[in-house]
């Protein structure tokens, strides 16, 4: 069997460099390249690849709405990411929306080829660093939640309340984390709900005092 793998990466020399390196392997095959988000998605329709090479940051459509439009309409087609990046902003949203696996551009070419293989395989090919930190994240148990709250914040609301906390407006909470700014919108009003308070001050102060968040961690 030949897989066949579009690559997605807005520079093309990375393109160049990637397809260098899976042309040695027989069972591979690039069927085509994209530089953006959005050329990822018509070329999916298009050719219908086994896996997608997907980029992270990318102009037009990034690399989170790409894999997410792309998982809902093809199911079938794997998407692997292939990042410098293992910021967390960019690793659970991925894998969130339907991601098979998520490795760095410090891989080997024969580590990205046995992870095309994996997810082709319908396993979930991660890259070391990025194991650990969902490993780490199951075993926090972190609970956002006050003794006067009926239902605590889940790990999502928690991200839009940090961009909140450092000023980003809805539409830069919206591109970080990979979601409309409706939702981050519909996200704040179910945080004000939980938290009883009626801005974003009041909330951000509210977390601060429960020590979810540090305004010093710049990280988030």
């Amino acid at each position: 069997m030949t897989i066949s793998v579009l690559l997605v990466d807005d520079h093309k020399i990375v393109r160049e460099g990637t397809r260098q390196l899976l042309e040695q392997s027989p069972d591979i095959h690039v069927a085509g390249e994209a530089s953006d988000g959005l050329e990822a998605v018509n070329l999916a329709a298009a050719i219908q690849p086994d896996v997608i090479v997907m980029d992270v940051r990318m102009p037009r459509l990034n690399g989170i709405e790409a894999t997410r439009a792309i998982t809902t309409r093809f199911p079938k087609i794997r998407v692997l990411i292939l990042s410098a990046y293992d910021d967390d902003s960019y690793v659970f949203p991925l894998l969130e929306a339907g991601a098979s696996g998520y490795l760095l551009k410090t891989s080997s070419g024969a580590e990205l080829a046995e992870a095309i293989r994996q997810v082709v395989a319908g396993q979930t090919a991660l890259s070391q660093r990025v194991s650990t930190k969902i490993v780490n994240r199951m075993n926090s148990h972190q609970v956002y939640r006050t003794n006067t709250m009926l239902e605590g914040l889940t790990e999502r609301e928690m991200e839009v309340l940090r961009a909140a906390a450092h000023g980003d407006t809805n539409k830069a909470i919206a591109g970080k984390l990979g979601i409309s700014a409706q939702t981050v919108q519909v996200h704040l009003r179910n945080i004000f709900g939980k938290l009883l308070v009626g801005s974003r001050s009041e909330a951000v102060a509210r977390a601060i005092q429960s020590g979810w968040i540090t305004l010093e961690n710049d990280d988030e």
